[in-house]
């Protein structure tokens, strides 16, 4: 509802749009006051009870640079249950008579969106990550190499590049069977090839342990003063000189976290939510024991509680 002024009522009232109708209604007296308005929004119906189709939605989609004719153009469904009869149809005919030219990227995009969304992640990392892969294929390099280990490498790339980085082992849960060693030496590939293109080092994004540490911490059920301590020790390890991964450190700060509160986690389940091994958690946590002290806030453990860790 919104307020408009009504002839017959003299004054500011509220108006109700009859949808069905076009028609903007005085509420206090009834009258019509505008009729057969056009709607010019989208629209959103999906006629879902008129079609057996999965996704019977009129609106499409945005158009995409990265293709040739924008993503626009038309492509003639399949009728329900006529897959062979529609092959040898005019239809089917004109549709396989008209070779998309970026009949590959799309499926590529389509690949990218699916892990994406496995992943939660936003549209920004789907874009940069489709850019990264077009700027590839436009290489003619990519031939004869594991297409799942190339899209799940430009979207670990695309990740980095976003500040929203993910592990490799993230990133593989969701590749189709690529494994983390080629999907690894698919991003070295990636990194060098574009390198090469751009006469310059490509900027890849720093890695912070605070950067995997709160979805961990989620993953494995923290509590928010719990959450809040590791936030905090894992900022003040970055001043310290120690020498493991940023995703070693993290976990071994959940580690080190858990042990002071009455929610202990096991170490198999903080090996499980952050996709370290146990052992390289154990070693991590021997280098940062001697600063506990120091890492730890005072608001979550007093000097004799530190006293409870377990020695490494």
């Amino acid at each position: 509802m919104s307020d408009s002024f009504c002839p017959d009522c003299k004054k500011q009232t509220e108006v109700a749009f009859d949808h069905s109708a076009g028609d903007t209604v005085c509420t206090e007296c009834g009258l019509v006051l505008e009729a057969h308005s056009v709607d010019e929004t989208s629209e959103w119906r999906t006629f879902a009870n008129e079609s057996n189709d999965n996704d019977p939605v009129r609106v499409g989609g945005p158009t995409n640079p990265l293709l040739t004719d924008g993503g626009l153009s038309t492509v003639i469904a399949k009728p329900n249950g006529a897959q062979g009869e529609f092959l040898s149809s005019s239809l089917g005919r004109w549709q396989n008579r008209g070779s998309n030219p970026d009949r590959s990227l799309i499926l590529a995009f389509r690949t990218i969106a699916n892990m994406a969304d496995r992943l939660g992640l936003v549209a920004t990392i789907k874009d940069r990550a489709n850019e990264i892969y077009k700027k590839v294929e436009d290489l003619k390099s990519i031939r004869g190499r594991n297409q799942d280990a190339i899209l799940a490498a430009c979207l670990y790339i695309a990740c980095r590049q976003e500040d929203r980085p993910r592990t490799v082992k993230e990133i593989c849960s969701v590749a189709n069977g690529a494994t983390k060693k080629e999907i690894g030496r698919a991003k070295e590939f990636i990194v060098k090839q574009l390198e090469v293109e751009m006469g310059q080092s490509m900027e890849m994004g720093t890695i912070h342990a605070g950067d995997f540490l709160r979805r961990f911490c989620s993953t494995l059920g923290m509590n928010n003063t719990a959450v809040k301590a590791a936030q905090e020790a894992v900022q003040r390890s970055e001043e310290l000189d120690i020498r493991r991964s940023p995703i070693s450190i993290a976990a071994a700060v959940i580690y080190m976290i858990t042990q002071l509160s009455e929610d202990k986690k096991p170490l198999k389940d903080i090996s499980l939510a952050t996709g370290v091994a146990e052992g390289t958690i154990r070693n991590s946590y021997k280098d940062l024991y001697p600063y506990a002290s120091r890492l730890i806030p005072n608001t979550y453990a007093k000097e004799e509680d530190l006293k409870n860790l377990c020695t490494p």
